[in-house]
């Protein structure tokens, strides 16, 4: 073969739609054939192909089919509606001379085993809440945030007075963590810190759990109807939710429906409330949600903790409790909370995630709906089975851990590829309403801490993690600040909408649960972090417009540079970061300001080395 085949799905003349289409949505799919791999896409550079080309396509679990692609001046063209939604594969099969597959950099390439291009085709009328993109997020451990006010005298609660001590670890001497010490962090004290937040430009507050539960985590839900007592009352929680609503930021709970708590209304394994749990009869009102397999000590529980025994989501019982017009879902979206997170989203079905959905938008078609999913979400088989989390009836968005993965390993290796082709996957696998709505996170209350990472301690147990030397000295901490300031500014400026973990712009350190929880300190805060990360939060609430659901478009990646563009209509900013001891060069026509340090730049720009920023307005070409 005299020429070189061009296949990108993220470049339009390729691809008609970039991501994942609706159903029945025209598709068109065009093949090039350049005369060499340099060569750009004009007519000067393509070659009328001789051989003929079809289309491999299938959805998944069942056979291809051959479609014959039409012959153009520059290669082979198709137009096509799927009809159904699905997840689709597809590849391409040149005649004597092979298929042209996925190189594993969404770029297509000839290979007689390769991997295929993946398409995500979604439901009509799948849209996702407009509100939601282009702000920032903020997630909050409510224990650990701010507090205002004594906590109550609770049995079985450890009150704790030592606001930033290290949090109990130890097993006691049956083996068991009980999570039961409180440093009282609670709604009052959030309310009066909503300022503070409004600085960092956050437009939305997610909270770990908040409803009565026997730990301070609050996964093992006591009571999905009750505020935990520590954080307030239902009054307390929706002044707090008012108050933020004046100050532009709504509010998201978390959602923990695959389990609840064995010390709870509905299981009552201790006898402590005055209800008739599962476990104490099978006449309970809640024994349809649980699974005994010898009633009444063993029974399903979530990765065989037993203090957390797994619901039944097939229950009509539990169902008509979760969904109903009175049920948990609901209830609270009339407190005005803006939506949910899912926690644990694989363990919940997709009959369950798509009644879920029904229910939360029945009740305010406005309200997010995002679930917990560690993998690419377009693609995921958990329990042996394929997901369908994004084709238009279960999830708005899923958290980001693989861009959370990607970030850090190009902070830490200087290698953009990773990176760059992970951003490619989410961009080419998701619909375009999902990819404005991810939450982009840097840590989370189950990872360490971003800093913490970027510093490189390692601990071999949560002894050492609670040790003084697992956290940094002063100069490797100032080395993890900067290049956490890199890792904000590409969480920031990705697609997506970046999700603060509560602290972390502040430089907390700490390593896994229950260390990556620790208080805020509000005595010692880190006014140039902080200073960065509201500069980043002006930044988005300037180009909201274009963070919100523009383009993005890659300029270069290489070498350890990174250079993006983010367009909507005729606006564009310029994201630059150069994480190599390399010295690189841009050149303008224009005069272009830096965003972060308010220079004004023309003609031949220089990046210096581990150089990083934003530049507004102006074409700018890589070389």
């Amino acid at each position: 073969m005299n020429y070189t085949i061009y296949y990108n799905p993220l470049d339009p003349r390729c691809k008609n739609v970039v991501g994942a289409i609706c159903e029945d949505e025209e598709l068109l799919l065009q093949l090039f054939t350049l005369k060499n791999e340099k060569s750009g896409i004009e007519e000067k550079n393509c070659i009328p192909p001789q051989e003929n080309c079809s289309l491999v396509l299938n959805k998944d679990g069942e056979e291809c089919t051959y479609f014959p692609m039409q012959k153009t001046d520059c290669g082979w063209s198709i137009r096509l509606k799927i009809n159904q939604t699905g997840l689709y594969f597809y590849h391409f099969h040149i005649e004597n001379y092979g298929n042209v597959f996925d190189n594993g950099k969404i770029r297509g390439t000839f290979s007689s085993h390769g991997v295929a291009f993946l398409l995500t085709v979604y439901a009509k009328g799948y849209k996702t809440p407009e509100w939601f993109k282009g702000g920032v997020m903020y997630q909050i451990f409510p224990d650990r945030f701010a507090k205002d006010g004594s906590m109550p005298d609770i049995i079985g609660r450890v009150r704790r007075a030592d606001w930033g001590g290290i949090p109990s670890y130890k097993p006691n001497e049956r083996g068991k963590v009980l999570n039961n010490d409180f440093f009282g962090g609670n709604f009052n004290g959030i309310r009066k810190k909503l300022s503070y937040l409004k600085s960092l430009g956050v437009s939305v507050i997610y909270l770990n759990p908040i409803f009565e539960a026997a730990s301070n985590h609050r996964y093992d839900t006591s009571d999905y109807m009750k505020i935990d007592p520590f954080l307030g009352n239902k009054e307390e929680f929706e002044l707090f939710v008012k108050a933020a609503k004046k100050q532009g930021i709504r509010v998201i709970l978390d959602g923990v429906f695959n389990h609840t708590g064995d010390n709870s209304v509905y299981f009552n394994k201790y006898g402590k409330y005055s209800s008739l749990g599962a476990y104490q009869s099978k006449e309970s009102p809640y024994f349809s949600w649980y699974s005994f397999k010898n009633f009444p000590d063993e029974y399903e529980s979530w990765w065989g903790i037993d203090v957390l025994p797994e619901v039944n989501e097939q229950s009509p019982k539990y169902q008509e409790f979760i969904f109903g017009d009175q049920g948990v879902l609901k209830t609270w979206l009339r407190s005005g909370i803006g939506g949910y997170r899912l926690d644990v989203a694989d363990e919940l079905p997709d009959f369950f995630l798509k009644k879920l959905r029904e229910s939360v938008k029945s009740e305010n078609s406005d309200a997010i709906v995002i679930g917990e999913v560690w993998e690419d979400a377009s693609d995921k088989i958990a329990y042996s089975k394929r997901r369908e989390y994004l084709q238009g009836h279960e999830l708005d968005s899923v958290m980001n851990y693989p861009l959370k993965d990607a970030i850090i390993g190009y902070l830490k290796t200087q290698d953009e590829q990773l990176l760059i082709k992970t951003v490619r996957k989410l961009l080419d696998h998701y619909p375009k309403q999902t990819v404005d709505c991810l939450m982009n996170i840097l840590g989370t209350h189950d990872t360490a801490r971003i800093l913490t990472v970027l510093g490189g301690i390692v601990c071999k147990n949560k002894d050492e993690m609670a040790s003084a030397n697992a956290y940094l000295s002063k100069e490797n901490r100032e080395n993890a600040i900067k290049k956490l300031k890199m890792g904000a500014l590409l969480q920031f400026t990705l697609p997506g909408v970046p999700c603060i973990y509560y602290g972390d712009e502040n430089g907390m350190e700490g390593h896994i649960d229950p260390f990556c929880r620790q208080c805020f300190n509000w005595e010692q805060l880190n006014e140039d972090l902080i200073g960065y990360y509201q500069t980043l939060g002006k930044l988005r609430k300037e180009y909201r417009d274009i963070f919100k659901d523009g383009e993005f478009i890659e300029i270069a990646a290489e070498n350890g540079l990174l250079i993006y563009e983010r367009r909507k209509n005729e606006q564009s900013v310029y994201v630059y970061v150069n994480n190599s001891s390399k010295r690189h060069l841009i050149k303008t026509d224009k005069e272009l300001k830096e965003f972060l340090s308010g220079e004004t730049k023309s003609e031949t720009i220089q990046i210096l080395p581990y150089e990083y920023g934003v530049f507004i307005e102006t074409k700018i070409t890589a070389k």
